[in-house]
């Protein structure tokens, strides 16, 4: 196990910005911890990378417990905090090497880091004069210099473009092959790209923990399908293992839920058939993970 939270909890004044957080982290597993804007994401990484100390609980990275033995920790986790703490007018290698020092890492793993890291081309350049994406590069560079076993990232592709995004998503995923890593974002097709398993916190609180592939499979499939005329719900209810048919507005567009994982659409296009029926459009809806992330962290009215 790389990481074990036993019932953290973290107060400022009079909030806790944690509640009694517990969860675990397998070694080598990558782990998108989600959640809106204060839920609580920040400060655990914090606690984790000894930044903070928690007000009540327990926490074990590495087998070393965050509260005793922070700097056994710091040799063994690699971190990247949500705002890339660089020193723009130093050039990459200059700070790398500066970094290396720190972690007291042979000179010769920089130059291995710089070529994984894809910053190569930007090496002799002053970090200043990089891109948002290459300063992000920078920035996980520095993370695995001194080759930690846990890697802690706090919302890494924030700003990028699209082709910067993919570019850090695809790093990461290298990375992950033989790293533990922990992982924040808002990005939910990231989550879904990179991510063995998803943890949900919301208002200091974890309201899901599930392995990514548990979520799909468990997935609900909507079909939606207008007619060219107007279809009685039971008569759809009918379709095999239908759970549950809506007809938002009262036209003719009907959502239909199924319990399969396989294609229903072909039943929908059957039934239209067999009923002398014109579809008009039919796609599909399936669950997604932002909707559920929306479910389950929306304020309640």
């Amino acid at each position: 196990m790389s990481i074990t939270v036993s019932n953290i909890t973290k107060t400022y004044g009079t909030q806790k910005a944690l509640n009694d957080v517990s969860f675990t982290v397998d070694t080598g597993e990558i782990v998108g911890f989600l959640g809106p804007n204060g839920a609580g994401k920040s400060t655990m990484m914090k606690i984790l990378t000894t930044y903070l100390p928690a007000s009540e609980g327990t926490a074990v990275v590495n087998g070393f417990k965050v509260s005793e033995e922070d700097h056994n920790i710091q040799k063994s986790v690699g971190y990247l905090p949500e705002h890339n703490p660089l020193y723009l007018d130093m050039y990459v290698r200059e700070f790398l090497t500066f970094q290396a020092e720190i972690y007291n890492t042979p000179k010769t793993e920089i130059e291995t880091i710089i070529e994984r890291t894809g910053l190569l081309p930007e090496a002799n350049k002053k970090i200043q004069q990089l891109s948002k994406g290459y300063r992000q590069r920078v920035g996980i560079a520095s993370a695995l210099l001194h080759n930690p076993e846990v890697l802690i990232l706090d919302e890494p592709t924030t700003g990028l473009d699209p082709n910067q995004l993919i570019e850090i998503r695809e790093l990461i995923k290298s990375i992950g092959k033989e790293k533990t890593i922990l992982l924040s974002t808002h990005i939910m097709q990231e989550v879904e790209a990179i991510c063995d398993r998803v943890i949900i916190i919301n208002k200091g609180e974890i309201v899901l923990d599930k392995k990514l592939n548990e979520l799909q499979a468990g997935q609900q499939q909507i079909v939606e399908v207008e007619f060219d005329y107007r279809v009685e719900t039971i008569a759809l209810q009918q379709l095999p293992n239908v759970t549950k048919v809506e007809n938002p507005g009262g036209y003719f567009i009907y959502n239909i839920y199924f319990s399969s994982e396989k294609d229903m659409r072909s039943s929908v296009f059957d039934f239209a058939h067999d009923n002398g029926l014109k579809i008009l459009q039919l796609h599909q809806k399936n669950t997604t993970l932002e909707k559920l992330f929306v479910e389950l962290t929306a304020p309640q009215k």
